[in-house]
């Protein structure tokens, strides 16, 4: 991978002071399908992330294509020179079956090559020095018994859970809306039928906790705190599942900042914006603007409980 010609890179500016003030911020690759990888990683960059959400796909690090392990090199050099930290993530949309979107999953009748994926994403991101590698369920196949796409899924993610131990790999299962596992109790219920392995953590959007969690945003957070080991984050409504740019949404993010500070969280915060890759660099940028502002609102000192209730009683 030959780097790009760069134009001098923008000032990163301080992190904002205060529990919420040391959150990592990030950005997913899904939203720079129209670039180069290293290009990517460049703006990214330049515009003061402090790293990325790969996701594996055809123009972006593809695991299936020849030299894979000169490759994987050449993007840890690229990282390392950029500064940029990693999670791996999973959800290339066609990356596995030209015809099917996401197919095959866990789910499916011959997942041979969903698992031969995961298992190639376990390997590159110990290569990459990942924080996290994160993947899902899918959605359950119409000929499909939910009793059997259950047993599948299990199997599958045993399977996978293997691979990271051997290669000192954490995952990251991400809850998603319409999938077998579509919440935080539906990835509890996943983990504890693993046997509560060590290194199957969470990957929490923050966007889809306001899309159907019944408890607010930054109480999810805390409510998974202990196994958090990576976070997406984008806004959204209630009932749509619909990655919206910050502002868009009803999500108010310092309470979910602090939240995150509250738990001791010190993973990457990526922007997951998958849909929004036509304006990428434009949409990063303001993306970063607003969680900044975000985190210094977060890291203001707090009134106590009388203090609010007092405010609430004037209002």
């Amino acid at each position: 991978m030959t780097a790009p010609t760069r134009s001098a890179p923008t000032p990163r500016s301080p992190a904002p002071a205060g529990a919420a003030g040391g959150l990592r911020f990030g950005y997913g690759t899904n939203g720079f399908a129209n670039h180069r990888l290293a290009d990517a990683l460049a703006v990214v960059a330049d515009l003061g992330y402090r790293g990325v959400a790969l996701t594996l796909d055809h123009d972006h690090l593809d695991p299936f294509a020849p030299a894979l392990a000169r490759r994987v090199s050449a993007v840890a050099r690229r990282l390392s020179a950029l500064d940029l930290a990693v999670v791996v993530e999973t959800g290339a949309r066609y990356l596995l079956d030209p015809w099917h979107k996401h197919a095959p999953t866990l789910l499916h009748d011959d997942p041979a090559r969903r698992i031969e994926f995961l298992r190639r994403a376990v390997r590159i991101g110990a290569d990459l020095g990942a924080e996290a590698v994160s993947l899902w369920a899918g959605v359950r196949p119409e000929n499909v018994e939910p009793a059997t796409a259950w047993d599948r899924l299990v199997a599958g993610c045993a399977t996978v859970v293997d691979a990271a131990e051997a290669a000192g790999t954490t995952l990251g299962f991400e809850p998603e809306p319409g999938m077998l596992v579509e919440d935080i109790a539906g990835w509890r219920r996943l983990r504890g039928a693993l046997g509560d392995p060590a290194r199957f953590g969470i990957t929490l959007d923050i966007g889809h906790c306001r899309c159907l969690e019944p408890l607010p945003v930054p109480e999810c957070v805390r409510e998974v705190g202990a196994h958090l080991v990576n976070v997406q984050i984008d806004d959204m409504r209630r009932g749509v599942h619909e990655h919206l740019e910050f502002g868009a949404g009803e999500i108010d993010f310092p309470p979910v900042l602090r939240a995150l500070g509250d738990v001791g969280y010190r993973g990457l915060v990526a922007v997951e914006l998958p849909r929004h890759s036509h304006a990428a660099p434009a949409v990063a940028a303001r993306s970063l603007d607003f969680l900044r502002a975000a985190a210094r609102e977060a890291a203001r000192p707090q009134p106590d409980a009388a203090v609010r209730e007092a405010a609430r009683r004037r209002r």
